[in-house]
């Protein structure tokens, strides 16, 4: 880029260069010079030369005046000076591209009174543990690992609600699903309910909301997002692939997830939405915005263009993928490890490269390779969408986070997908990535999903709005918190699949089970006890069996835990106006 049109790139951003003119080119400097000069004399009294070098060194002091209003002084002074720099500059040339990332850089852009922008990277399915910062050391994924090292790290994170439609109801509108309605797959969002654009005061943000809704018909775009990119069937993807003469495999028109699953990397869903993530960005440079980026992956099918890119014998089993299957789980549990290990035999034959469940630990290892492939895959669209942002000078304009609804047990417990209280399905990566943190803190306490929505507020100085039912997180980041809270979850039926014939139970304890509720707290000091009305409850201790291997509940030395830890959910459904009875 040459000197005038990064003069023009300054001046139509609105981006404050201190010493970026007299570092681009000596006689454009000493026309802004011969210029600015005596207009800094008459306001201010010192010498143009005094002026000058202090300007174009970013050291020009005024002690009278408090810090807040010498910054600003110091921004205004050197906008006036870019645009004294532009009408200075006899030939502009048309601006072809953004500033490089190093000119950037070197020359220090800083915004001028600029807002903040965010960008949510939500992954679906996404276990916390994929991370370098979880213990995911040997995954492939720099740049999510990139991004954590300067990130606020959320080590002990929960979602509301195990499964995905609810999840995402809390991360939209900051309530829970026992409030919202939203309590199983596929029920859609009560218009009633504001999503989290339209809990916003300021409205000067452009927005858009990009993948994997799930929270009803109603799209994005009707519920506060002004852009909606749809990965759903007969959106945008389906489009798209369609005009890349793409035949169909289903009915209408429509992609089954498998057929999806076997396309090339180039048209894979996350570069799909890596490309119009950044286009966004390059249309709303100079506005403040919100970006939601909804992948699909690496939820089920296991299945990808990187399904080798992880060594098979590198990839680790979870502990309890390998012991042999307890019997002392819930009942529900133990219904949905039957129904898969059938599905699984079904699929030996049917799709053999393509399993979604497994039953042996060669067959855990093969699911969880091609899984950590859909990780890597999505990271690499979240560097591309990450070095989009610093293409275009917004990195220090920008908020990151990173979270997803839910995780994965992927052999855990013997189980696959998610819908129990285990920590593999319950315990997701939760990253903050705030302007000019360049190192990562760890938080180590439990925090919820339910405070999402007021963190993102907060984030953004906006007020945390009526509707939700959390607080802002930014007092636990600044270490300005009160002791730390507990944690609560929550399950309500989801159409748990069941073996035919199966004879683990009599017909009527089966029914309960599969229409069983349950309430969960998480404590401090690591606790965890689940609550249910027609299943069997569950006590452990986190410190000491972070693998979830020994319910403690029947334990009577645990009597007093279980007793403090049923009086913290009983306060807690006092004041969730949570009206199950457990």
């Amino acid at each position: 880029m040459t000197a005038s049109s990064f003069v023009a790139f300054a001046a139509r951003s609105k981006f404050v260069a201190p010493c970026a003119i007299a570092a681009i080119d000596a006689p454009i400097t000493e026309k802004i010079k011969n210029r600015f000069m005596p207009t800094m004399k008459h306001r201010n009294g010192k010498s143009c030369d005094d002026f000058w070098s202090a300007a174009t060194c970013r050291r020009f002091q005024r002690p009278d005046m408090p810090a807040q209003s010498h910054l600003r002084f110091q921004k205004a002074s050197l906008r006036e000076a870019v645009r004294v720099a532009h009408r200075a500059t006899a030939t502009v040339e048309p601006l072809q591209s953004a500033p490089s990332a190093d000119l950037v850089r070197d020359l220090k852009i800083m915004p001028a009174d600029r807002k903040q922008n965010l960008i949510l990277f939500l992954p679906d399915q996404q276990r916390a543990d994929t991370l370098a910062c979880y213990g995911g050391v040997k995954v492939h994924a720099p740049n999510l690992n990139k991004l954590a090292s300067e990130s606020v790290i959320f080590e002990r994170a929960y979602v509301t609600h195990p499964v995905c439609t609810p999840s995402r109801s809390s991360l939209m509108t900051g309530t829970w699903p026992h409030i919202n309605g939203c309590t199983r797959n596929s029920v859609p969002l009560d218009q009633r309910f504001l999503v989290f654009p339209e809990l916003m005061e300021d409205k000067d943000y452009r927005n858009a909301y990009l993948g994997k809704w799930h929270l009803g018909e109603d799209g994005p775009a009707e519920r506060g997002f002004q852009q909606w990119v749809s990965t759903d069937d007969h959106g945008d993807y389906t489009n798209f692939l369609l005009s890349k003469n793409i035949t169909p495999d289903k009915s209408n028109e429509r992609f089954s997830e498998l057929a999806i699953s076997n396309l090339p990397l180039e048209l894979s869903r996350p570069r799909f939405l890596e490309k119009h993530a950044c286009e966004f960005i390059e249309k709303h440079q100079r506005d403040p915005f919100i970006l939601v980026v909804g992948f699909v992956e690496p939820h089920s099918p296991y299945h990808g263009p990187l399904n080798d890119e992880h060594p098979l014998n590198e990839v680790e089993l979870d502990k309890t993928a390998i012991l042999p299957e307890s019997e002392d789980i819930p009942l529900r549990y133990r219904l949905m490890r039957e129904w898969q290990q059938a599905e699984a035999i079904l699929d030996r034959e049917r799709l053999p490269t393509q399993l979604f469940f497994g039953i042996t630990p060669d067959e855990y290892r093969s699911i969880k390779q091609r899984y950590l492939g859909l990780v890597t895959l999505v990271d690499q669209s979240i560097g591309a969408i990450l070095a989009c942002l610093e293409r275009f000078g917004l990195c220090d304009d920008t908020i990151v986070v990173h979270t997803s609804d839910h995780g994965d047990s992927l052999g855990a417990h013997h189980l696959f997908g998610k819908e129990t209280m285990f920590e593999e399905a319950a315990r997701v990566p939760f990253l903050i990535r705030r302007p000019g943190e360049t190192r990562s803190k760890t938080i180590q306490q439990p925090v919820s999903h339910i405070d999402f929505v007021p963190t993102l507020l907060d984030l953004l100085g906006q007020p945390n709005h009526p509707q939700c039912a959390g607080k802002s997180l930014l007092p636990v980041i600044n270490e300005a918190a009160a002791p730390p809270d507990n944690v609560f979850l929550e399950w309500a039926p989801n159409r748990t699949k069941i073996k035919k014939g199966t004879r683990l139970a009599r017909r009527r304890l089966i029914k309960r089970a599969v229409e069983e509720s349950t309430r969960t707290v998480v404590s401090p000091d690591g606790w965890k006890l689940c609550l249910r009305d027609k299943d069997s409850n569950e006590l452990f201790n986190l410190k000491d069996d972070p693998f979830e291997t020994r319910n403690l509940y029947s334990d009577r030395q645990y009597a007093s835990v279980i007793s403090r830890l049923t009086g913290e959910i009983h306060r807690w459904q006092e004041s969730a106006r949570d009206k199950l009875r457990i």
